[in-house]
């Protein structure tokens, strides 16, 4: 079967609550889902998983610094995530909180171990992955949803 981790970090539970929709969209689409705060998720966390999807609010345009804990822990483990898919999804208080930046800066972090990354699987205008402005609307939950379900899907093709 295929394993879906996805991390998050969340502050005020508008990212907790996109992390949950995008590990029911994984879980729709067949793959066992780990959900973990990124403080709890471990090295051979990422390691077991087929995809990994990372969620952040945006703090300054870019990842919480609880994330970017994360990616630079991984680099221990360089090498051991190529070719897993990945994908990353944010929350900020503003449209023009600098939504696109973090979900730049995330998917940097998984290009750089030699993922495989996707992008928002609808045409919503998020391009790099699902964003929630304040509270998720059911528009950013739905988008969180196709996006679990998009890495898992292709974790599957990739993995067999």
């Amino acid at each position: 079967m295929t394993k879906v981790l996805v991390g998050y970090y969340s502050q005020t539970g508008n990212t907790a609550r996109m992390a949950g929709a995008v590990a029911e969209g994984a879980r729709s689409a067949g793959a066992e889902v780990t959900l973990k705060k990124v403080e709890e998720v471990t090295l051979d966390d990422l390691v077991a998983a087929d995809g990994i999807i990372i969620g952040s609010p945006t703090y300054y345009a870019q990842m919480a610094a609880q994330v970017k804990m994360l990616f630079d822990r991984s680099s221990e483990i360089r090498g051991r995530l190529e070719n897993k898919v990945g994908a990353a999804f944010t929350s900020s208080a503003s449209p023009e909180g600098g939504n696109q930046t973090t979900l730049i800066s995330i998917l940097e972090c998984m290009i750089i171990h030699a993922m495989a990354v996707v992008g928002d699987p609808m045409e919503t205008g998020g391009h790099f992955g699902a964003i929630a402005v304040g509270d998720p609307d059911q528009r950013s939950l739905e988008t969180c949803r196709k996006t679990g379900a998009r890495v898992a899907r292709l974790a599957a093709k990739l993995s067999s």
